[in-house]
């Protein structure tokens, strides 16, 4: 289990939720211009509720969403593949 100030440290971005609990997120850039954005959803006391991943297109899009908590389903499009 983490705690608040380890999330604080892992990811660069939060805010809290009317819950008590809060999402946090970090963004990365590959080497082709897409960015992956990492969300962690968690409660009041910490524990993780939910962590996914979203990928964005160079132009800003989201293309994708992956959850990996609590069941991982695989890259899911969020958007007509023929684009």
């Amino acid at each position: 289990m983490n705690t608040r100030v380890q999330n604080e440290k892992k990811f660069s971005e939060w805010f809290d939720l009317p819950d008590g609990g809060r999402r946090y997120w970090h963004e990365i850039t590959g080497r082709h211009g897409w960015k992956a954005r990492y969300n962690k959803i968690v409660d009041a006391n910490e524990n993780t509720i939910r962590f996914y991943q979203e990928i964005f297109i160079e132009s800003g899009r989201l293309r994708q969403i992956h959850q990996k908590f609590p069941h991982d389903t695989g890259h899911e499009p969020v958007e007509d593949e023929s684009e």
